[in-house]
């Protein structure tokens, strides 16, 4: 609900399918996962309507990208759904986390947006009298840990291969020089959870709280973040490549803490 330039959430759900890490696999959304997913919406979008909203739409990101039959996908979803369905490419994904992260409020210094994904990751350059510049990188937690993370929690040497992995990726992000690193998604919300930092602020992350949450990644079974600190399951074993990638930014743009935001794309 908009009043008074506020934005006001009135239910905020979320259903964990691993479309990325099934594109990844198959190259293909296929026929079991696209039922979810239009089951998944179709109660969204029945919830959007019965709340009043005037108007609904769906967004794919990366996943929809990559996947060889998105194109079946979204017609199923406009034909079945009824609402339109659009998937974005990197940039209008960008530009949309910046304005979820910002409020739509001007930028009144350099800054740089970062929505770390399960198979991509968004950057947004930003400041004073500047257009944004937004981009995209394949590096995502999703994607590091099938290609090097086999135990549960990972071994020394499996963390050690993702921060080398996360810090040659990000050779490739944007050359800036912000002032303010604000990082959205749940990457970086459960990284601030782990750590510790009450949810109802605008957590802070250091260097020291994310090699603290990384340490506690390197010694604890997923069972047991989810039964001690509600971590989603499948978010669960994700999480180390997520921290190292958080850790890995920082060193990037040479920044001692990050802001960890929960608006982002929606």
């Amino acid at each position: 609900e908009v009043a008074d330039g506020q934005l006001t959430p009135l239910v905020d759900e979320s259903a964990f399918l691993g479309l990325g890490e099934q594109v990844r696999r198959e190259r293909v959304i296929g026929d079991d996962l696209a039922a979810r997913l239009l089951s998944a919406l179709e109660g969204y979008v029945t919830t959007a309507r019965r709340l009043d909203a005037r108007w609904v739409e769906v967004v794919g990101t990366e996943p929809l990208r990559r996947a060889l039959d998105a194109a079946r996908v979204v017609h199923a979803v406009e034909t079945e759904v009824g609402v339109p369905f659009h998937v974005l490419d990197h940039g209008e994904e960008g530009i949309a986390t910046l304005l979820g992260a910002t409020m739509g409020r001007p930028v009144a210094h350099d800054t740089l947006v970062v929505d770390i994904g399960g198979g991509s990751s968004e950057f947004v350059v930003v400041g004073p009298g500047h257009h944004p510049r937004a981009t995209g990188l394949r590096l995502g937690s999703a994607t590091l840990s099938a290609e090097l993370v086999a135990h549960d929690p990972p071994s020394g040497d499996e963390i050690e291969a993702l921060h080398e992995a996360a810090h040659a990726a990000l050779r490739a992000a944007p050359d800036a020089r912000p002032s303010t690193l604000i990082a959205v998604g749940g990457t970086a919300s459960n990284v601030a959870r782990l750590a510790g930092l009450p949810a109802a602020t605008a957590p802070v992350l250091s260097r020291t709280d994310v090699r603290a949450v990384l340490e506690l990644l390197a010694a604890t079974p997923a069972d047991a973040l989810v039964a001690r600190h509600g971590v989603n399951p499948v978010r669960a074993r994700l999480l180390p490549a997520g921290a190292a990638i958080v850790l890995a930014l920082l060193d990037r743009y040479r920044l001692p803490e990050l802001a960890v935001s929960d608006a982002g794309v929606r």
